[in-house]
């Protein structure tokens, strides 16, 4: 199993923004450096708490100041723009990045986001599928440019001009395209079947219980079967959030601390998904009614802490029962302790993630 680093971000709503940009920034350089093999990095516009507009320009910031992580969009929210911005920006970075670029794309998850754009209302699904496949379309033909939707038309007509090359969107360093993937929170979502029929990387969502992420897998190969897709667990992506500590007790202070990076982090979505009206995913167990939902259970159940040997038990069974994945995500949360952060993401790269692959070649 492979270990990635997943960052939405989500900081407190008080603190400083520059400093918190360089907090994330300093987290990835440090999850390279212990050799986490991604990084992945949330779009939003809206939120103070959820900081960074674009992952992109994020991102090419820490191309220079990381030597193998690779940096991936998670993920570039499809119906706020136009397709050729999407297409041009992510082209230029995968050169710029030279490949290490996976391109997370998807309809988007902030409401504050959708009001903000104006597509509150609109089938943000077929919005992004569209997108997308113009997207394609225009890295893998050659101008001019015909494609005519339902949201967007792109007619290169007048001004495609061969011998100058105007007209002409660049194409991505890694052909045909940058690996293509999709997240999702739902049980049973229609983002992964989506994904599932057009191969591409699955990614499921860290604030979920386990019983919401083991419906991921099966709606990816149901997707998968309608278009004779092969379905390998090897590309599925668990985001989970972990506090790893030198003892149980320790680890359990710390992520039950009232107010504490854990604590806010749950408690904020929660007021999120209260407001919204959609707390049915999130809750402990499948037949719960979803007033039973509140942010200290959230914390409890969706978070995997403990010492070493705590966590890769936890770990193990955690994969025991949503099944075989290939990539484990490790969440961040606010740095609001450091030390402690940075020492946790130590101890999952070089304690726990040796011991748990041994346990899974020995299950094996």
């Amino acid at each position: 199993m492979k270990l990635g680093y997943f960052m939405m971000p989500l900081h407190h709503v008080d603190r400083d923004y520059h400093q918190t940009l360089n907090e994330d920034m300093e987290a990835i350089i440090h999850a390279d450096q212990l050799g986490y093999t991604e990084a992945w990095v949330g779009e939003h516009y809206s939120s103070k708490v959820e900081q960074i507009t674009s992952p992109l320009m994020f991102h090419a910031n820490l191309i220079s100041r990381t030597k193998q992580i690779k940096l991936a969009t998670g993920v570039m929210c499809l119906p706020q723009y136009h397709p050729a911005v999407s297409a041009g920006q992510a082209a230029m970075f995968d050169h710029l990045s030279e490949g290490r670029f996976i391109m997370g794309v998807g309809p988007g998850g902030l409401l504050s986001d959708f009001e903000l754009f104006g597509v509150m209302d609109k089938d943000r699904m077929a919005m992004m599928e569209e997108a997308l496949d113009q997207m394609l379309a225009m890295w893998t033909t050659e101008p001019p440019y015909k494609l005519h939707g339902k949201h967007w038309t792109i007619d290169m007509q007048k001004w495609t001009h061969h011998d100058i090359k105007l007209g002409y969107v660049p194409k991505p360093f890694q052909l045909p395209h940058p690996p293509i993937a999709m997240s999702a929170v739902n049980p049973s979502s229609g983002s992964m079947k989506f994904a599932g029929a057009r191969g591409y990387m699955p990614v499921t969502a860290n604030f979920i219980a386990s019983w919401c992420a083991k419906t991921h897998w099966p709606a990816y190969c149901a997707g998968a079967a309608t278009t004779d897709k092969p379905a390998d667990p090897d590309q599925w992506h668990v985001a989970r959030s972990i506090y790893v500590a030198a003892t149980d007790e320790e680890a359990a202070a710390f992520v039950k601390h009232e107010g504490g990076a854990y604590d806010y982090y749950f408690e904020y979505l929660y007021k999120i998904f209260e407001r919204g009206k959609f707390k049915a995913p999130f809750v402990e167990h499948a037949t719960d009614a979803p007033d039973s939902l509140n942010p200290r259970r959230m914390r409890d159940y969706c978070v995997i802490h403990g010492s070493v040997d705590t966590v890769v038990r936890k770990l193990l069974a955690f994969r025991a029962e949503v099944g075989h994945f290939g990539t484990l995500l490790y969440a961040a949360h606010d740095w609001l302790d450091k030390a402690a952060m940075k020492n946790s993401m130590r101890l999952m790269a070089e304690e726990v993630m040796p011991r748990l692959n041994h346990a899974l070649e020995n299950v094996r």
